[in-house]
């Protein structure tokens, strides 16, 4: 069934301006610095018109784990994100991917970015879904927490962001 996200962001500037911040490469290596986790990398960055492609990686110590989760895993747990923004009139949409190295299941949002009464807003709406007999459905609730916490911190980098290179 899947456990669903709902996340909104609000920041200040144009679109273009706030879109460097959420996609572009100098601001995710930040980013990825300031909240990635243990063995955080860019993986891969492509951009080519008002297309941008790229590949996180995420690294969460066992010890940080919720005792459900460890139970069912071993060890580290390694998450890779691959996000897509194409230009789309006057916003940017996007798709996210998210695996979990070890865990069945996956996370998928649909994002989009655009100007809403002076600001520019960021939306996420996806669905966690984990395969795992009886203890999935807590296992989703526990990740989609997680993944909404994940994007405020996001958020609150991508304003400070902003605010210093503005």
């Amino acid at each position: 069934m899947g456990s669903r996200i709902e996340h909104r962001g609000e920041f200040d500037g144009s679109l273009e301006t706030v879109f460097a911040a959420v996609a572009g490469e100098e601001a995710l290596r930040a980013r990825l610095a300031a909240l990635g986790g243990d063995d955080a990398k860019l993986l891969a960055y492509t951009a080519e018109g008002g297309s941008v492609r790229y590949e996180l990686q995420h690294g969460i110590k066992a010890a940080k784990l919720p005792q459900a989760v460890r139970a069912l895993h071993k060890g580290d747990i390694i998450v890779n994100r691959t996000q897509t923004w194409k230009r789309s009139g006057d916003e940017y949409t996007g798709r996210s991917d998210v695996s979990v190295g070890g865990v069945p299941g996956e996370i998928s949002a649909s994002t989009y970015l655009s100007p809403k009464g002076g600001k520019v807003l960021l939306r996420t709406t996806g669905e966690v879904v984990v395969r795992i007999p009886l203890f999935g459905g807590r296992i989703e609730e526990f990740v989609s927490e997680q993944v909404v916490n994940l994007l405020r911190h996001e958020d609150e980098f991508t304003a400070q962001w902003l605010a210093e290179h503005a």
